[in-house]
């Protein structure tokens, strides 16, 4: 008898800097993952990158490495400055509006990320048990039912749109 491992393949990405952020965490975060994993984890083949703080930019390197990789899973990571939890994220609509301009200076105001695409993605993730895993873990988090307007929420949309509109590949993200 053959034997079949199921090999599961996941993106995980973070963001460079921006605004006054001299650093940001989800950068961090990605750096060890990739330093500590280089490459299998008990079965996941782990693939790191770090996104551009960027709305031109972000959803061409996004979608670079979904045709490059073709991951089972994405996760995406970010930065919710002052939070003192991990927020799992619910739902990603189709909109841009910056408070402040990206890394090259841009700043859409009421723009839709994909014109005609749907209002919005609701991540696959099993959120509530993920939040609870965590908690159960000793970090604190909580469901969080807005990716904001920034960034977040584009690459959120940005890969559940490509997930839902390609067929190719399953995506979560949050």
């Amino acid at each position: 008898m053959v034997g079949i491992v199921a090999r599961l393949k996941a993106l995980v990405t973070g963001y460079e800097p921006f605004g006054q952020h001299k650093v940001n965490p989800s950068e961090l975060i990605v750096e060890r993952l990739r330093e500590a994993v280089s490459g299998e984890l008990d079965g996941v083949e782990l693939v790191t990158a770090v996104i551009p703080v960027s709305f031109r930019r972000a959803g061409e390197r996004l979608l670079g490495l979904l045709e490059e990789h073709r991951p089972d899973i994405a996760v995406s990571l970010g930065l919710w400055a002052g939070a003192s939890y991990v927020t799992v994220e619910r739902v990603a609509v189709n909109i841009m509006d910056a408070r402040i301009p990206d890394n090259d200076g841009y700043q859409p105001v009421d723009e839709p990320i994909v014109p005609g695409g749907p209002t919005a993605y609701f991540s696959t993730l099993p959120v509530k048990a993920i939040v609870k895993a965590l908690r159960e873990a000793g970090i604190p988090a909580a469901v969080s039912n807005s990716a904001g307007t920034f960034l977040c929420n584009y690459a959120m949309y940005t890969l559940l749109h490509s997930g839902a509109t390609r067929g190719c590949f399953h995506l979560d993200v949050f």
